[in-house]
């Protein structure tokens, strides 16, 4: 099934959507869904190949593009051997149980990476901050995990607890530079969001949880909100790494929506004040960006870690919306707690973790199918050209045809561990290893 007309239509439309930039996460409208034709379905270390272009250190950010240069955000490690991280972890209140779950360095190089479009070359490192003995993190996660985001020049690029940066794209210098004192738990997580001069950043930690907003010009706050209160007793089941996403629901108020643990909420993006909220349980640690769409008015979100539900929400309530009738339809079944939905035309898609995909009519819920795609998932499926990618950690690309019924067009490999979600260009596809940057061409 072809995606729908008033999704062309509204794609056409969106003079943020281009084929020649990619400017967030999740592309230039952070849905996932790009405007590129001609994009490869088969490629590899060696087919369809521009080039492949290693990359020092380490990171799960995904590329951003601002028409002629890609920029990724990457972090140089120095680990210690297991006694001495058996030692930091114990210093550190870790409990015994969670050591083997946890990455301790005792050094990160922070940087951000200029590579040239046509030939990989690597144009410019960025160097931004050398941390010693930084805050633990997960073994899932990076020290370089937030996308950054670009415009106008600058690079803002976000590293959690371990700083913010706005870099000159050109001169390949710092801007400004802030720090945030936040503890992640198991590592930062939320890419930033930019809107009308404003640097918007979820900082939900274990021991704080607020989100605010920067000032892009200078880094200075301009707002900061504190979460709703929670009744979760330890930070633990506090804690979050969501990307927000502004949105304009069919009365023209723009909403900054912000999913957290136990809360979802809607904020006015130009000062902060809540606008509406809703408990969706007890899920944590949500990391799936949500997605709207301005035919049904719904958003679709994932609850994150506990038991992943997937809930289509009304975006038109006011204050306290919970045990009303805003959640549309809701699913508890092959749910993800990372990896972000992507909806094109009536139909939503989502896969699991451990790498089950399922297609929902996004007006009704209505479950079309549920298919196994072998692997484990952390990237986010990108739509492009008429097929949607899945990428798994595990180097697996597959290719399948959206609709209402489950065709594969394609199985690909890479080497490497794929954690960063992929970008589409016309006649290009950009992909992320742990290590590397490759750009496969028709």
């Amino acid at each position: 099934m072809k995606p729908s007309i008033f999704f062309l239509l509204a794609t056409s439309f969106t003079t943020s959507l281009s084929a020649t930039s990619w400017p967030e996460f999740r592309g230039p409208n952070g849905d996932g869904v790009a405007t590129a034709e001609n994009v490869p379905v088969t490629f590899g270390e060696t087919e369809s190949l521009k080039w492949k272009t290693e990359l020092p250190g380490r990171g799960w950010s995904s590329p951003v593009f601002d028409g002629k240069t890609l920029w990724v955000t990457t972090a140089e490690e120095i680990f210690p051997d297991e006694e001495e991280k058996t030692r930091i972890l114990k210093e550190a209140g870790e409990e015994e149980k969670v050591f083997a779950s946890r990455q301790v360095a005792t050094r990160i190089e922070l940087s951000a990476l200029a590579v040239d479009y046509e030939t990989g070359k690597v144009l410019k490192t960025v160097e931004l901050a050398n941390i010693d003995n930084p805050q633990t993190i997960h073994t899932l996660n990076s020290f370089a995990s937030p996308t950054p985001v670009l415009a106008d020049g600058v690079l803002y690029a976000h590293f959690g607890a371990f700083g913010t940066f706005a870099i000159d794209t050109e001169a390949g210098s710092i801007r400004w530079q802030t720090k945030i004192d936040l503890e992640h738990g198991v590592g930062p997580g939320s890419s930033p969001v930019l809107h009308r001069g404003r640097l918007i950043l979820i900082c939900d930690g274990v021991d704080r949880q607020f989100v605010t907003a920067l000032d892009a010009t200078s880094g200075k706050a301009l707002w900061t909100t504190d979460r709703p209160e929670m009744r979760a007793a330890t930070g633990d089941q506090k804690k979050s790494y969501n990307t927000p996403v502004v949105v304009t629901g069919k009365d023209g108020r723009e909403q900054l929506i912000c999913m957290g643990a136990q809360w979802l909420v809607s904020y006015a993006p130009e000062t902060g004040e809540e606008i509406w909220r809703l408990d969706h349980g007890d899920g944590f640690s949500v990391v799936p960006r949500p997605v709207y769409s301005p035919k049904t008015g719904l958003l679709y979100l994932s609850t994150g870690y506990g038991k992943p539900e997937l809930l289509a929400v009304r975006i038109d309530g006011k204050g306290d919306i919970t045990g009303s009738d805003k959640i549309a339809w809701r699913e508890a079944k092959r749910i993800p707690a990372r990896p972000s939905p992507v909806l094109v035309g009536d139909e939503l898609y989502v896969i699991a973790d451990g790498g089950v995909a399922s297609c929902f009519d996004a007006g009704t819920g209505t479950l079309h199918w549920t298919e196994r795609v072998d692997g484990n998932y952390c990237a986010s499926p990108l739509f492009a050209d008429g097929h949607l990618y899945f990428s798994s950690q595990e180097g697996a690309v597959t290719v399948v045809k959206p609709g209402r019924t489950f065709e594969v067009v394609a199985r690909n490999t890479l080497e490497g561990t794929l954690m960063a979600s992929p970008m589409a260009l016309d006649g290009n596809l950009i992909v992320r290893s742990g290590t590397a940057l490759y750009r496969f061409s028709k």
